[in-house]
């Protein structure tokens, strides 16, 4: 099946892949050929495109999935391929955003915070599996 991940930026992968699995808003899930057509609204995870036994994994920072006719397309706001994460950036990002969650004075603040360290968890969980 054919496999794009875009972002406002750029398309991050534009290739084939026998299984898609990543996270919606609604808990993980897995896409095979020939799935139903479904739209799916995607949480801030690591998406997973397999293709021959070889793995290739993607951030992906919440966005849509849609499936039809063996296309799946996932518009997202940011996505990166593995191999292009900066680690030490990520830990930094992870740090600042526990630091401030430690000590967070408004709720919005908190929110902004949980936001930042899931997707620097993401990023780290992403770059590690390589």
């Amino acid at each position: 099946m054919k496999v794009k991940i875009i972002t406002h930026e750029k398309v991050v992968f534009d290739g084939e892949a026998d299984e898609i699995i990543a996270k919606s808003t609604e808990g993980e899930f897995g896409i095979l050929e020939n799935h139903v057509p479904c739209m799916k609204v995607l949480d801030i995870c690591v998406a997973k495109i397999i293709l021959n036994g070889e793995v290739k994994l993607f951030t992906v920072m919440g966005g849509v999935l849609q499936f039809k006719d063996n296309e799946a397309l996932i518009l997202t706001d940011i996505a990166e391929c593995s191999d292009e994460i900066d680690c030490d950036r990520a830990r930094s990002a992870l740090a600042r955003a526990e630091e401030r969650l430690a000590d967070a004075k408004a709720e919005a603040d908190a929110k902004r915070a949980e936001a930042a360290k899931a997707r620097a968890l993401a990023r780290l969980k992403a770059s590690m599996k390589q």
